[in-house]
């Protein structure tokens, strides 16, 4: 049954962004990721440092370690970012960053494959995760998903605005993505094997996991919110963080419950 949850907490973030990139238009799908992304850092932060790390620290392992393996996680995350292999693609034409005209060309890169193979490595990271946080509990399990999931969205989302500007049909690039989403789902199977056996890593693995909600959050998510906007618009994004809050906070009571 664990197994079965990896598989279908990982398939499911691929096939919402890719469903809900089909059923909209470009413009709409613009303004949906920006409110997404509020969302997100707010889901991304509560599961995090209200969830991940106090499961953590409640195992055996070393707080000192811990704290080093999240140290080592967050320098990680930057390193792969530096590499463009754990990318996060919520910047395009027309999200208001005023992005130089062929931005998405350039994001997109030959037929969008710098694309798609960051993000497919960055996917096959949050299967592993998922897959941890499922082995060492169920309910932390499907958190860690939603907290994946909530980030996952406007990310495919993001990626499928910038491959459709760079001159790709609709139908290859929902394909592209739902590829793409399919690295979560083998990180989940692998994660399932290999860390399976090995029970005392799962307080490690979970760090792990916090450290990449943190960055994506801390070095992605919040500085696109620093912008100077008005106070409606502030009010809006402050508004979505607290809702991707209590989210989190929500389904946390609802499963110990």
């Amino acid at each position: 049954m664990t197994l079965l949850y990896i598989v279908l907490a990982t398939l499911l973030g691929g096939l919402l962004s890719v469903f809900i990139a089909a059923s909209l238009t470009v413009s709409m799908l613009g303004r949906i990721v920006k409110s997404l992304v509020s969302l997100s850092a707010g889901v991304l932060l509560g599961t995090a440092l209200l969830q991940v790390l106090p499961e953590a620290f409640e195992s055996k392992a070393s707080p000192q370690a811990l704290f080093m393996t999240l140290l080592l996680g967050l320098l990680f995350f930057f390193l792969l970012e530096k590499a463009e292999l754990y990318r996060h693609g919520h910047h395009h034409e027309g999200d208001g960053h005023h992005h130089h005209h062929h931005f998405d060309a350039q994001q997109a890169g030959r037929g969008g494959w710098s694309v798609l193979v960051g993000d497919s490595i960055h996917n096959f990271c949050d299967g592993v995760l998922i897959a941890a946080a499922f082995l060492a509990d169920t309910r932390l399990g499907m958190v860690t998903a939603l907290a994946i999931i909530a980030h996952e969205i406007p990310q495919e989302v993001g990626d499928y605005i910038v491959l459709l500007n760079a001159g790709l049909s609709r139908a290859r690039a929902l394909l592209y993505n739902a590829l793409s989403g399919l690295a979560a789902v083998a990180g989940g199977i692998v994660g399932y094997f290999v860390v399976g056996p090995w029970e005392a890593l799962f307080p490690y693995m979970l760090v792990v996991a916090a450290s990449s909600f943190v960055y994506v959050a801390v070095a992605d998510l919040i500085p696109q919110l620093q912008r100077p906007l008005p106070l409606k618009d502030t009010l809006s994004q402050l508004l979505w963080l607290a809702m991707g809050l209590g989210v989190v906070l929500f389904a946390t009571q609802f499963m110990h419950h």
